[in-house]
């Protein structure tokens, strides 16, 4: 199943389930748009954090224990823009939802603090997407390969050729400092979802 058939199939299912819910099953109103909004931003917030988790704490360390070092280091480079993309959206969604629906003139004190976590989770995934990650997009490969390393999986052996080549050293330490801001950043993000869930959850009516 393409791409578009699966865009079309969750569509098709989301408005099934908004025809067939009880607001609006058998029912002659209209549903109101802040409905819809709360619809956005629940499910925008959802992909998120969801999508969120899995790069972060399952699917990168699957990856990286099984994958040669520069296999992975590949598919990272074309995965992530686009999974920072997919938070970016829906974090943007998130807050204009979430925005239109408090005010902040009219806004609580808590409804002002979640509009910041999500505000925070946008940003950091802003400079992951358009600063950080380009960024990491090097030469040090080309070098690993020059020197025969890089095609083992896990840990790597580049620490130790580095002590005798002063290029692939200070690739080593420029990589090292930028992905250690870009995973800051990430845990950033996903830190504010966390705290806008406990939020939501106080919400619910179970």
């Amino acid at each position: 199943m393409g791409w578009l058939s699966r865009f079309v199939a969750a569509v098709a299912f989301l408005a099934i389930g908004v025809i067939f819910s009880p607001e609006t099953f058998g029912s002659n109103s209209i549903v109101q748009l802040p409905t819809y909004l709360k619809l956005a931003h629940l499910l925008s917030f959802s992909t998120a954090f969801g999508a969120a988790l899995w790069v972060t704490f399952i699917g990168g360390i699957i990856m990286f224990k099984n994958l040669p070092r520069h296999q992975f280091g590949n598919l990272q480079s074309k995965m992530f823009p686009a999974y920072f993309w997919l938070v970016g959206v829906c974090c943007a969604i998130s807050v204009a939802s979430f925005g239109y629906l408090h005010p902040w003139k009219s806004a609580s004190a808590a409804e002002k603090y979640q509009l910041g976590f999500l505000l925070s989770s946008l940003a950091f995934n802003l400079a992951n997407l358009f600063v950080f990650t380009p960024m990491t997009i090097e030469q040090r490969h080309k070098v690993e390969r020059e020197q025969n390393i890089g095609n083992e999986i896990g840990w790597s052996k580049n620490q130790e050729v580095a002590k005798a080549n002063p290029k692939l050293a200070a690739m080593n330490k420029k990589f090292g400092m930028i992905h250690g801001f870009s995973s800051l950043a990430n845990i950033m993000s996903f830190g504010s979802l966390a705290m806008h869930s406990w939020y939501l959850a106080g919400k619910m009516n179970l």
